[in-house]
């Protein structure tokens, strides 16, 4: 069975009026009247059900009724102290597998509290005054090395830097904010937030960012640990896994993450290459961002192909709904087997499908543009292999954080933390290495050098 499709690869198919449409904001903020319904849905539960299912165990109920009460300031308190990137969670979190899933309102008339919602409409209030929440401790004379300036990063960076210690953080980017700023749809962070939520952040002080700093090529681990008093990964996955079939190496395919990145960096979409046919590899969020944006270039026809059944994506199903109703054709149960291609160039992608009978067939999908998003890995350079999990596949921690090396913590997708591969979960892992990294400056007693 073969999808019949034509066409190529170009940039500019839509106006730059239409691009501007097609990327603004997919859920707009709420204005203080709206707001104000949404927060008098809440019950403020005592012993909330979405406090626990808030990896940085935010005071939802406290929150909410704060802006009830017309106390942003209060209710941005709240948020920040649980989760200094609380502004990008509320545009990127799952909430309706997180808080709002877990919310008592979905049991009496089927429609969560907008948590989200209401969390944005606080954070984005703060932030837009400029409103000083937080004061740094005084100077204990502490220096912390941190690798990446992804969420987890972060979060630690302002942590420790409350706590009064020096931070330096190193990043082999050109800009702050890891997956914030480079891996996630441009609809969903609009107006350049990642890079206002760092500035917001490092305006406690005693944080400082170097940028195209990496590790193994331009810092070494050895020499960190020598020169600081701790050191803390959040190095991410940086690696992307390859299909493994054949005609992998064809032009017009490439991994998501750099077709994500290429859209996050753009100065004008419009100059964004795009096939009329695409075709996304994998089930995951970095899928569904890829297809999505895809439509939203210009691209006729998008198909998201996945090896297993829609209960097995990583994708919500929120996800996967968004996408659909933006004109992604979903198709599971399909393997590739391999990329077809005239004159070096992708023409198609041969699967392996399982019908609802147990029987196979083959299915070609004709594209000139494939995205493959089936995985990151994670990056060893720099690092010792005493520090990996068996598999190699993470950096083998406790539940603080801490690793087998002394002095050096990790946290983020890099590390085998036990949580989910999400921002809200590695700004908790950051947030938790930095008590741990103070807890131990505070039992040494002893200031740096």
């Amino acid at each position: 069975m073969a999808i019949k499709q034509t066409g190529d690869i170009a940039a500019q198919r839509l106006s730059s009026e239409q691009l501007a449409c097609e990327f603004s904001d997919i859920a707009p903020l709420l204005d203080a009247s709206a707001a104000a319904a949404a927060a008098n849905r809440c019950h403020y539960c005592y012993d909330a059900p979405c406090v626990n299912a808030c990896p940085t165990q935010i005071d939802i109920p406290s929150f909410i009724r704060k802006i009830g009460n017309g106390n942003l300031k209060g209710a941005a308190l709240d948020i920040l102290s649980a989760n200094p990137l609380g502004g990008m969670c509320a545009r990127v979190c799952p909430t309706e597998i997180l808080c709002e899933g877990a919310c008592v309102r979905n049991h009496q008339d089927a429609k969560p509290v907008a948590i989200g919602a209401l969390q944005r409409h606080a954070t984005d209030w703060a932030m837009a005054r400029g409103e000083a929440l937080f004061t740094r401790a005084p100077a204990t004379g502490r220096r912390v090395a941190v690798l990446g300036a992804g969420p987890a990063g972060l979060s630690c960076a302002h942590r420790l830097a409350l706590f009064g210690h020096d931070v330096t953080i190193y990043d082999p980017h050109e800009k702050a904010g890891g997956l914030n700023e480079y891996g996630i749809a441009a609809y969903k962070t609009v107006d350049d937030f990642a890079q206002r939520e760092v500035q917001w952040l490092c305006s406690v002080g005693g944080i400082e960012i170097r940028h195209g700093m990496a590790l193994g090529r331009d810092v070494e681990l050895d020499a960190l640990r020598k020169q600081y008093d701790a050191v803390f990964l959040a190095i991410g996955l940086a690696g992307v896994r390859e299909l493994g079939a054949a005609g992998e190496d064809l032009a017009g395919v490439m991994n998501a993450v750099d077709f994500i990145k290429t859209i996050r960096s753009a100065r004008d979409w419009g100059s964004v290459s795009v096939g009329r046919r695409v075709v996304v590899i994998g089930g995951g969020n970095t899928a569904v961002d890829a297809a999505v944006q895809s439509r939203k270039l210009g691209a006729t026809a998008v198909t998201m192909v996945y090896r297993r059944g829609v209960e097995s994506m990583s994708a919500t199903w929120a996800e996967r709904e968004f996408a659909q109703t933006n004109g992604v054709t979903l198709v599971t149960h399909a393997t590739p087997v391999r990329l077809l291609g005239e004159g070096g160039v992708v023409t198609g992608v041969e699967f392996e499908r399982t019908l609802s009978t147990g029987d196979t067939e083959r299915l070609v999908i004709e594209a000139d543009m494939v995205l493959k998003a089936i995985g990151q890995t994670l990056v060893t350079v720099g690092l010792d292999r005493e520090l990996l999990t068996l598999d190699g596949s993470r950096i083998a921690v406790d539940a603080n954080g801490q690793t087998s090396l002394a002095g050096v913590w990790a946290g983020g997708d890099c590390a085998a933390s036990g949580g989910v591969d999400l921002t809200v979960q590695a700004v908790q892992d950051g947030k938790l290495a930095a008590d741990a990294i103070h807890a131990q400056f505070a039992r040494t007693g002893i200031k740096a050098a």
